[in-house]
C-alpha cells in the first residue's frame, strides 16, 4: 500500500512507519520533522493548515514517481501526528492543534477518495489519566464502552477527534479505525522506566496499570490495514499484561474497591481490554516487560 502517515517522526511513528515500510509498504511521513529514515519519505508539512494538508496528500512522495505513467494516490492514511499530551502547550493549543490537524487530515483523505484512515485516538479519552486528583473507572476491565468523559484539553482534543472521524466515515462509507493507544513503550524503556513501577504500582494508576510496547503499536496498525469493511470502530490499544509486577486481585483490591469487574480476569491480565482489538483484526501483542525484567511476584 502507499501510506500517507502523519507524524512519523514521533515517539510511535519513528517506530510504525519503518515497521510498516518493512511489511513492503510505501510510507511517506507527513511531519514537522523529518525521520530521516532511508526506507520512509519525508515531506515537510503543517497539517494544521488545510491547504498544506491537502496539498501534500494529493502530491507526489519521491523523485521515482516522476517516472510513472500517471501519478499515484494513497491506498490508506495512518494519523498519528498530534501534541502527545498535557503540559507541553498552552491547553488551548493542544486542543487547537490536535483538532484542525484531525480535521485535515480526514477531510483531504476523504475527498481524495482514501479509503483506509487508522487515526490515533488515547486511552485519555476515559477520564482517568489526566483527570485532577483521583479518578476511577466506572467499571473493569475498562472496554470500549466505557464512558469518554475527560476533562483536560488533550483527552478532550481525542474525543472530538473521534466524533470528526466518525462524521466523515459516515459521509464517505470509508473504513476510519480509530485507536485508543495505551501509555507507549519503546524497547529499551523497560530497563530505564519499569524497576520503580514493580515495586509501586501506584505510578501506573493513571494509565490503568497498562501500556503498549511500541512493536506491538505497528503491530496493531498494519492489522488495521489489513481489515476492510469494518466502518467506523475504536480500539483500545495495550498490551495484554499489566505494567506492574501486583496481581489483578491485588490492584483490584488497593486502586479499585468498589469498582464493579464485569468478568473474571487473569492474574496479570490488563485492565485495559483489548478483547474488541483481538476479535475483530486479529491484534496478537507478542511483547511484554517480562522477556527484559524479572518479575518480583512470579514465585509466589
Amino acid at each position: 500500500m502507499r501510506i500517507f502517515l502523519t507524524g512519523g517522526s514521533g515517539k510511535a511513528g519513528r517506530h510504525v512507519a519503518p515497521f510498516l515500510a518493512e511489511q513492503g509498504h510505501q510510507v511517506t511521513n507527513a511531519d514537522l520533522v523529518p525521520l530521516g529514515h532511508p526506507d520512509v519519505a519525508d515531506l515537510r508539512v503543517d497539517l494544521t493548515d488545510a491547504g498544506q494538508t491537502y496539498s501534500a496528500m494529493a502530491g507526489l512522495a519521491t523523485f521515482g514517481e516522476l517516472d510513472l505513467p500517471e501519478q499515484p494516490s494513497y491506498d490508506a492514511v495512518v494519523h498519528l501526528a498530534a501534541v502527545p499530551r498535557i503540559l507541553l502547550t498552552p491547553d488551548s493549543t493542544a486542543y487547537e492543534t490536535n483538532v484542525l490537524s484531525t480535521y485535515h487530515v480526514l477531510e483531504a483523505a476523504t475527498r481524495l477518495g482514501v479509503r483506509k484512515v487508522v487515526f490515533a485516538s488515547s486511552e485519555t479519552t476515559y477520564g482517568v489519566c489526566f483527570a485532577q486528583g483521583e479518578r476511577k473507572p466506572r467499571y473493569v476491565p475498562v472496554d470500549e464502552e466505557h464512558p469518554t468523559v475527560p476533562e483536560d484539553s488533550y483527552a478532550m482534543s481525542k474525543v472530538a477527534n473521534e466524533v470528526t472521524a466518525r462524521s466523515f466515515q459516515a459521509r464517505t462509507g470509508a473504513d476510519v479505525y480509530g485507536l485508543r493507544i495505551n501509555n507507549v513503550i519503546e524497547p529499551h524503556e523497560y530497563a530505564e522506566m519499569f524497576p520503580p513501577f514493580l515495586e509501586d504500582p501506584a505510578l501506573r494508576r493513571r494509565n490503568i496499570f497498562a501500556y503498549i510496547d511500541v512493536r506491538d503499536l505497528g503491530q496493531m496498525v498494519q492489522r488495521c490495514l489489513e481489515t476492510d469493511g469494518l466502518g467506523y470502530e475504536v480500539f483500545n490499544v495495550a498490551n495484554a499484561d499489566m505494567s506492574v509486577a501486583a496481581t489483578t486481585d491485588e490492584v483490584r483490591e488497593r486502586f479499585y474497591e468498589g469498582v464493579e469487574q464485569r468478568r473474571a480476569m487473569g492474574r496479570d491480565e490488563t485492565f485495559y481490554s483489548i478483547d474488541k482489538a483481538r476479535e475483530l483484526v486479529g491484534f496478537d501483542p507478542r511483547h511484554s516487560w517480562r522477556d527484559v525484567l524479572a518479575d518480583p511476584g512470579a514465585s509466589s
